[in-house]
């Protein structure tokens, strides 16, 4: 113990004697009083002290709900690992189904799905879902962080396809989905519009080129389709003008290749991190996914720790 060592306590046969600034019993071991006086003091100057300093580095404020939305060509389970993460710590999750539909149309849809949720919003969009939450978080003051990954971040008046055809680098590829659209996608015909499915021999290698072929397979078969109409329609006025962001940027991604993430993710002051992951990084890396995100809440909980195991607003890749 801090205070003493005393061989064996005593006992009702044990005779305590006392001498000035000394206390003693039979069969024990001299205490001095002079010692234990300061110790006992320091002690209890020390453990509060201790227990104050272990509080602080808690999270402090509510916990903040967080949306996650899907991108094109994809579907509300391609979030399923990094659900299992949040939610082991405590975070309510949802995943509402992306519409596909239409920018605009979608987010209205997340617009409205966003008003049933109190309390503060994490808004989190992978590809296109990053048009969809910059759009539908606008003016909602619930939503108090943006994470994109791999993710479209528009300002007002640029389209999808703008972005995804601005060239690139010397010596970088565009996307894996330019090029002629004939030999990427399959087309199928709906009320005013078509949609656009990834051609299955196409998916593995340019959508989910970190992935076993097997996984990938079923993913191509799996995907929901975009309409054609969206790759034209302008954005809105942005969310992340006016709410912080978070950005992870998939280096092995051929859909939106890294130098476009990085130049919208720059333009939108967000807090960049990097994962060696293809396009849907939160299905291949989904700890890298989780953990930025959860530093996005802490964030709003008076805990800004950003000790993650990926670097931090770099300025280049």
């Amino acid at each position: 113990m801090i205070f003493a060592t005393i061989s064996s306590p005593p006992d009702s046969l044990s005779t305590i004697h006392y001498r000035e600034n000394e206390l003693s019993y039979r069969g024990g071991e001299l205490i001095e009083m002079k010692k234990v006086i300061p110790l006992a003091i320091l002690a209890l100057i020390i453990v509060p002290a201790y227990v104050v300093a272990a509080r602080s580095d808690s999270p402090s404020g509510p916990k903040p709900s967080i949306v996650l939305v899907h991108g094109a060509w994809a579907d509300g389970s391609s979030w399923s690992g990094v659900v299992a993460r949040l939610q082991d710590k405590g975070y309510t999750v949802y995943v509402p189904p992306n519409p596909l539909r239409g920018l605009a149309s979608d987010s209205a849809y997340l617009a409205s799905f966003l008003q049933t949720i109190p309390g503060p919003i994490i808004l989190v969009g992978h590809s296109y879902g990053g048009a969809v939450i910059s759009n539908a978080a606008t003016g909602n003051s619930n939503v108090k962080a943006l994470v994109y990954v791999d993710a479209f971040v528009p300002d007002a008046g640029e389209s999808l396809g703008a972005l995804a055809s601005v060239p690139p680098p010397p010596g970088q590829n565009g996307s894996c989905l330019g090029g002629d659209p004939t030999q990427v996608f399959n087309f199928v015909p709906i009320a005013g519009d078509v949609d656009l499915y990834i051609k299955p021999s196409v998916f593995p290698s340019c959508f989910a080129n970190d992935l076993k072929t097997d996984k990938a397979a079923v993913l191509a078969s799996e995907q929901r389709p975009l309409v054609l109409s969206v790759l034209g329609e302008k954005s809105g006025v942005p969310a992340w003008k006016t709410i912080p962001s978070w950005y992870l940027v998939g280096k092995l991604d051929l859909v939106i290749p890294p130098f476009a993430q990085v130049f919208m993710a720059q333009r939108a002051h967000a807090t960049i991190s990097y994962v060696n992951a293809a396009h849907p990084a939160m299905i291949s890396h989904p700890e890298a996914a989780a953990n930025l995100i959860v530093q996005a809440a802490r964030s709003l909980q008076g805990n800004s720790d950003t000790n993650t195991e990926f670097s931090l607003t770099p300025t280049s890749l």
